[in-house]
């Protein structure tokens, strides 16, 4: 657990270098600890040694895609809270299909202003005050 002065951890896991670079560059500048991945498969491995409180994530990633990785962010980090984005007519499929099996997840639509995103990755920390380790 993260003590109170700890910055809150964000991952973003894009398959395009300059929408992490940029998102990482703007969490960075407001406060968070940003790390980044191109591919699901390096997110897991960051994961794997890091606990983030909120992953940014791409639905259309080459190989696994977004919904199957914040499956696993929930199963293996509850604590950590994924928001997904995409600009894919494809990702409605994907969505249903997650539903089905109970996993429900809102998603963002692609252009996502920048500033928008940090607002609302702020205000899911409205009600949920770090806790002293």
């Amino acid at each position: 657990m993260k003590g109170i002065g700890t910055p809150r951890g964000i991952l973003i896991v894009d398959d395009d270098p300059a929408i992490t670079e940029t998102l990482s560059a703007i969490f960075e500048k407001h406060g968070y600890e940003a790390r980044v991945a191109n591919s699901a498969e390096t997110a897991i491995e960051i994961i794997a040694h890091w606990e983030p409180d909120v992953a940014i994530l791409d639905v259309m990633l080459p190989c696994m895609n977004g919904i199957d990785l914040a499956l696993v962010l929930r199963a293996n980090h509850p604590a950590c809270r994924p928001v997904l984005f995409s600009g894919h007519y494809g990702t409605q499929a994907l969505m249903e299909e997650a539903a089905k099996n109970g996993n429900l997840f809102e998603i963002l639509t692609k252009p996502v202003h920048p500033l928008f995103l940090l607002d609302y990755v702020s205000s899911l920390f409205a009600d949920t005050p770090k806790i002293v380790a």
